[in-house]
């Protein structure tokens, strides 16, 4: 999975529902369209929460990778 290009990395280890979801508004907002972002969380929650946010925003989960403690997203802001 290290080898998918992306442009911005946010950090949420630590953190848990709902703050990563919010920081995720915030960092897209941020963002070009076209940008890749690869979010980095160990809330379990995400697995659920960042594909729906993706849905329901329209913008591309490009690939995502989960360990038992770790999960990786790569989202394109549309």
């Amino acid at each position: 999975m290290s080898d998918i290009q992306y442009d911005l990395e946010m950090d949420t280890q630590g953190l848990m529902c709902p703050e990563p979801i919010m920081m995720l508004h915030g960092k897209v907002r941020e963002m070009d369209s076209g940008q890749v972002l690869k979010v980095i969380a160990t809330d379990p929650a995400t697995t659920r929460d960042i594909p729906q946010f993706c849905r329901m925003l329209n913008h591309e989960l490009v690939a995502e990778d989960h360990t038992d403690k770790l999960f990786v997203y790569y989202i394109r802001k549309r």
